[in-house]
């Protein structure tokens, strides 16, 4: 367990920082992108945990922290594994479990609805974030590919999740009101109707 007696060092004061096994890369490195990132989700997750959300969602949240906190560490040791594909599989099965209570989902959905929706809903983008961000490590430097699949996986179930606390109490989704804007003269980015198997977090083939 590290023991931390100072909090300040100085020796970031040259742009630089250190990885666990003591290499020193600059901050503004693919690998410090996606650690920073990572650690960005974890904080929003803790955010959203904060909004006295469900206790069955939120023990789905406490373990997704741990699992977060280990891919940081994973990204600070490079070569090191710790995301195994159990943990993805544990993902799915909560991520199917939360879905088949929900109505099938025909329009868009816009962020929000309630406080701890909309918290899901950011956390959902900034988990996307950070998908993006050890996908371009990855081109740099090998990288666990389970962790990639895990936030992938993710980013499935913060949505997921954001309707169904939207939905919590007697309360509703907030759809986009495309077609009626479009049916009003109004410019829309979409003005057809949609899918299905479109809705994949902003991944909408057009």
């Amino acid at each position: 367990m590290p023991r931390l007696t100072r909090i300040y060092t100085r020796t970031g004061d040259d742009g630089s920082t250190g990885l666990a096994g003591g290499d020193r890369v600059p901050k503004d490195s693919e690998r410090i992108d996606a650690i920073g990132s990572v650690d960005e989700l974890n904080a929003t997750v803790g955010l959203l945990r904060a909004s006295e959300v469900p206790e069955a969602i939120d023990e789905v949240l406490e373990g997704i922290q741990h699992r977060l906190f280990d891919l940081g560490g994973e990204l600070a040791m490079p070569g090191t594994e710790l995301i195994a594909q159990a943990r993805v599989t544990q993902l799915e099965q909560a991520l199917d479990g939360f879905n088949a209570e929900l109505p099938v989902l025909e329009e868009f959905i816009l962020p929000g609805g309630n406080e701890a929706a909309a918290r899901c809903h950011l956390a959902r983008t900034v988990c996307r974030r950070a998908e993006r961000d050890l996908l371009r490590l990855a081109r740099k430097d090998p990288v666990n590919p389970v962790s990639g699949r895990y936030l992938n996986r993710l980013s499935d179930l913060l949505f997921v999740l954001a309707r169904v606390l939207a939905r919590r109490d007697g309360g509703s989704e907030v759809f986009a009101r495309a077609r009626q804007e479009a049916a009003r003269g109004h410019p829309v980015l979409i003005n057809a109707r949609i899918d299905r198997s479109d809705f994949r977090q902003g991944s909408i083939s057009m």
